[in-house]
């Protein structure tokens, strides 16, 4: 039996949202919004936020809406509140750019004072921001250890048992009933772990694609965000791009 359907088989709705899987034998929820819960050590984790995307490109003169920071915190504080986490983890990436904490504004820094108040903050550094926050609440760190779980931004080639990581952006495109849907995903052979991007302006990477090849055994799982639900969908149902 594939790693994706014995996965699937002891998949489970979580009662706070979600669906729970085993990984590395802890077990963890694959939550709608796009974040991972790990209920044994009360840690929120989530990926690739690329904080002021917007603002970036409106200084290059392509004009997107600026309100990707807003909504992606508005968000986050909304995973805080109905969780209650001791700790929140960002998996890097979660600056867009080296000069995007200069950008973001008061209310944006207050958010994010809100989510760190009473737990602990960790920014692991991703290759758009390898530097730590300067003037944010929180840690820095290249990983972390959340029990049998490492954290990085990036996945290491080869096997990585318990590794959580992001960077790749993962989607998959379910093609059910004769036509088909895109969703951001995560996507997990049982040993490791990819989130999908948690920011609102961040685009995706068909896990079909070459980038996750040799990262899992063969035929993961992915589990797909839907309208609060996430679904647990095997290998033979997904499609290229």
């Amino acid at each position: 039996m594939s790693a994706a359907a014995l996965l699937a088989e002891t998949a489970s709705q979580h009662p706070l949202g979600g669906l729970t899987l085993t990984l590395a034998g802890e077990a963890v929820v694959c939550r709608p919004s796009g974040a991972l819960w790990v209920e044994a050590a009360q840690a929120l984790i989530v990926a690739d936020l690329h904080l002021e995307k917007g603002s970036f490109y409106a200084v290059r003169g392509q004009m997107l809406p600026p309100y990707d920071t807003a909504e992606t915190l508005r968000r986050l504080a909304g995973e805080v509140a109905a969780l209650r986490p001791e700790i929140v983890v960002f998996l890097g990436d979660s600056f867009h750019d080296r000069g995007a904490e200069a950008r973001l504004g008061p209310d944006d820094c207050a958010a994010l004072s809100g989510i760190a108040c009473g737990r602990r903050l960790v920014w692991v550094t991703g290759n758009h921001d390898p530097d730590a926050p300067a003037s944010l609440p929180g840690d820095a760190a290249e990983t972390i250890r959340v029990g049998p779980l490492t954290l990085v931004h990036e996945p290491l080639p080869g096997a990585a048992p318990g590794e959580i990581a992001g960077h790749l952006h993962p989607c998959a495109r379910v093609r059910a009933r004769g036509a088909s849907v895109r969703r951001r995903c995560f996507v997990t052979d049982g040993a490791r772990m990819i989130l999908p991007a948690f920011g609102a302006l961040t685009g995706g990477l068909n896990i079909r694609d070459t980038a996750y090849r040799g990262l899992f055994r063969p035929r993961p799982l992915a589990a797909v965000l839907g309208a609060g639900r996430v679904h647990a969908v095997g290998w033979a149902s997904l499609r290229d791009d």
